[in-house]
């Protein structure tokens, strides 16, 4: 399956979970976290999502699927441990033009949700088509060894940088050519030793620098 690379803005995006099991919160974790708003259509809940729930962060619907429950939704995950329910769900996600995800694979998906590493805004993701998700796994296990919760502070680092240096170098096209020539292996290798104050330092000089050539 060749798979067109994503990520998707689901803020305020009225979403919806069909199933209310442990695979079911695991979706529901990743939809919240990406501030979407989370229905979630099931008979019974574990007692995970009855505690979001009870919190209000999620809508709960107590019943189960019927055709007709996908109307208004942007995106949805079929996530019961019925392969049948979890088909006719994606039917009429597909037919109502609303994103599906089926867990079980029972049909066709129109995403799938690859293996994440999160460091604050920094998003490392491994998607093996679906052919084997042990491997994305391990994948990520590796991953989040690699790269620790330094790198999201580096980015915070960037960003401030960013707002700083529009104010230094006005053309967009010289500030494309400072970061292509600032972001280092050196700035990186402090990072990864938890030298931050170093990185940023590093990357001062580097505008120092590059300014004086400009």
């Amino acid at each position: 399956m060749s798979l067109y690379p994503i990520n998707l803005d689901l803020k305020r995006k009225k979403c919806v979970v069909i199933g209310g099991g442990k695979v079911a919160m695991r979706k529901v974790k990743t939809l919240l976290k990406a501030q979407a708003q989370v229905t979630v259509i099931a008979p019974s809940l574990t007692a995970s999502l009855a505690e979001l729930a009870k919190a209000e962060a999620i809508f709960y619907k107590s019943k189960e699927y019927v055709y007709g429950d996908m109307a208004g939704f942007f995106l949805a995950v079929c996530a019961t441990d019925s392969s049948l329910v979890n088909a006719a769900a994606a039917k009429e996600a597909k037919e109502k033009h609303v994103l599906v995800n089926v867990v079980d694979q029972s049909v066709p998906s129109d995403f799938m949700v690859p293996a994440q590493v999160s460091r604050g805004d920094l998003l490392l993701t491994v998607s093996t088509g679906g052919k084997s998700p042990a491997l994305a796994r391990q994948l990520r296990l590796e991953l989040e060894k690699e790269y620790g919760d330094t790198y999201g502070t580096l980015l915070d680092i960037i960003e401030k940088v960013r707002l700083e240096l529009k104010m230094v170098l006005g053309e967009s096209k010289a500030r494309e050519t400072f970061w292509q020539q600032a972001m280092n292996t050196k700035i990186l290798a402090f990072v990864k030793q938890g030298k931050l104050e170093e990185a940023e330092a590093e990357v001062r000089n580097a505008i120092d620098s590059f300014r004086s050539k400009s």
